[in-house]
């Protein structure tokens, strides 16, 4: 063997041996998948099933693994997304649109909760119940307005959807301490969807009105459940501003949030689900901060709760269901190997994928 082929042959057995090590890991003697092997077998489990589960579960992992990849494969979930959406603004615009409509239509909404005796269904009745509307404008109308704006689209009655918001005053529900307990995270979500709509903005008042409820002092009174939604509320100022991993963020521009999962990471380990201590992780990768020592504590908890005969996360009761599971483990695969935000699709980038558009959307 001359000089040069063993210099190649060896260069080769330092690049196989270092896939190796990267691949797997070794732990107390044991072999372990590395994040990504792990990332990569709970997307097989999800993948290989995808189209069984509802166009909104499975429009949710499409669109957040198209953000991270690119990849062309995940179009179909996304179509079946802008289907959804479009179905929706339909029937707002069309059979849903009058106080009186809105009305029926939220205590409908708010009768499902009334039986269900849990801690957190009891909040959100007890908090919605003296605003109902609320089910209507934040929770289904503006959600599925600001992801038609995301793709670059409109309804086609997008004006008389407009003057439907500017009923109402989302400060009333933004900063009601009452409604921060029962849905912290979904407000955080619909005042960053107000401010990208050009509507109302009221990020502020709700971001001063989140910190006198939940003063930092106090988390040791909290229940499980109030202190994981205060976490999961923190997470969605953070993903809301990214815009659903569309585009990275500024540390800076949240440092007291980051300055708080820093301080209390091991305790969000100890009382919080996997779903929120995977966001903690990935918010801490939106701002460019992968060497953060929460990185990895939230990275091995995840890790660990991985249930290998089945390949994902199960839920806190054990629970493998893959539709109630598909938040958990699409967050679970994001952190594990995490990729990069992309602001994608939208049919000015990507107009293959909006050749044909739902019936109610059209370019803005």
């Amino acid at each position: 063997m001359t000089l040069f082929k063993r210099t190649i042959y060896l260069c080769m057995l330092v690049l196989l041996s270092s896939t190796f090590v990267n691949a797997e890991i070794m732990e107390g003697g044991k072999t372990v998948p590395s994040f990504a092997q792990d990332a990569t077998s709970i997307r097989y489990t999800y993948e290989t099933q995808l189209y069984t589960l509802p166009a909104f579960k499975s429009g949710h992992y499409g669109l957040r693994m198209y953000r991270q990849t690119m990849d062309p494969k995940y179009t179909a979930a996304i179509w079946s997304d802008m289907a959804r959406v479009a179905s929706r603004l339909n029937q707002f615009s069309s059979e849903v649109h009058t106080p009186e409509q809105i009305q029926a239509y939220a205590k409908k909404r708010l009768s499902t909760y009334i039986d269900d005796m849990d801690e957190r269904s009891v909040l959100r009745y007890n908090a919605t119940k003296v605003m109902p509307e609320y089910l209507y404008l934040g929770v289904d109308l503006l959600g599925s307005m600001a992801r038609a704006d995301e793709y670059g689209l409109k309804h086609k009655n997008d004006k008389q959807l407009r003057e439907i918001i500017r009923r109402y005053d989302f400060k009333k529900y933004a900063t009601d301490p009452a409604m921060i307990k029962a849905w912290a995270a979904q407000l955080a979500n619909q005042v960053y969807w107000l401010r990208q709509l050009g509507e109302q903005d009221v990020v502020n008042e709700f971001v001063d009105a989140f910190r006198l409820t939940y003063p930092d002092a106090q988390d040791e009174q909290l229940s499980d459940q109030q202190f994981g939604n205060k976490i999961y509320g923190l997470t969605h100022i953070l993903l809301a501003d990214s815009q659903y991993y569309q585009h990275p963020i500024k540390e800076s521009d949240h440092q007291w949030i980051y300055d708080y999962l820093r301080k209390n990471a091991d305790t969000i380990l100890k009382r919080a689900k996997e779903d929120i201590i995977a966001e903690v992780g990935i918010t801490f990768l939106l701002a460019g901060l992968e060497d953060d020592p929460v990185v990895y504590k939230t990275q091995k908890h995840i890790q660990n709760a991985i249930n290998r005969e089945k390949n994902m996360v199960p839920s806190t009761s054990n629970s493998i269901n893959l539709k109630e599971g598909e938040h958990r483990n699409v967050l679970a695969i994001m952190l594990l190997d995490w990729q990069t935000p992309n602001a994608a699709p939208t049919i000015q980038n990507q107009p293959q994928i909006f050749i044909s558009k739902p019936y109610g959307l059209v370019k803005k």
